[in-house]
């Protein structure tokens, strides 16, 4: 019986809490990329100033910092038009997708992963990415349902009530 109620508990805490696969990523990461961003803008070459830009795009779309997230997404839609390679171009659309789900984009984030999806139909990360996308969407909408409802009965409520005083 208290397993039961141990999973049922748990089972709220993930529905409310999100519950999402999607990694995150700690300040001291972030610090470390900016660092080899830097480094790398003082070397010579481009294909290593491109990969760590994109490592530092991938730790700051993780974060669990606000405005490293919307940096990270400015990063990205600035370096997007620039991409060369498809699979370059697949990558950052994906961070993209993470950027936006992070910020609670969602819509925006679930379009972005179906053009991920369009490019490889079977690449498990975004798909990961779109059953989050989804699950937040349906429990955003369960969420709203509830707010209305109660709205709802309290207004119903209120009327009754006054109703009840006039008799």
């Amino acid at each position: 019986m208290e397993a039961k109620i141990g999973q049922f508990l748990e089972s709220i805490g993930t529905f409310f809490g999100g519950g999402d696969q999607i990694p995150w990523c700690d300040r001291d990461v972030i610090a470390g990329c900016e660092r080899e961003v830097a480094d790398a803008a003082k070397g010579d070459s481009e294909e290593q100033k491109s990969q760590s830009i994109m490592r530092l795009s991938w730790a700051l779309v993780h974060s669990r910092q606000a405005e490293d997230v919307q940096r990270g997404i400015a990063m990205l839609e600035a370096s997007l038009a620039n991409s060369s390679s498809p699979l370059l171009q697949r990558e950052k659309i994906y961070l993209l997708a993470v950027g936006y789900f992070r910020t609670g984009e969602f819509s925006r984030s679930r379009q972005l992963v179906e053009q991920c999806l369009e490019i490889a139909p079977d690449w498990r990360q975004a798909l990961v990415l779109k059953n989050a996308v989804e699950d937040r969407i349906a429990k955003d909408g369960v969420i709203g349902i509830g707010i209305t409802a109660t709205a709802l009965g309290l207004i119903a409520g209120g009327i009754a009530a006054a109703v009840a005083r006039r008799n």
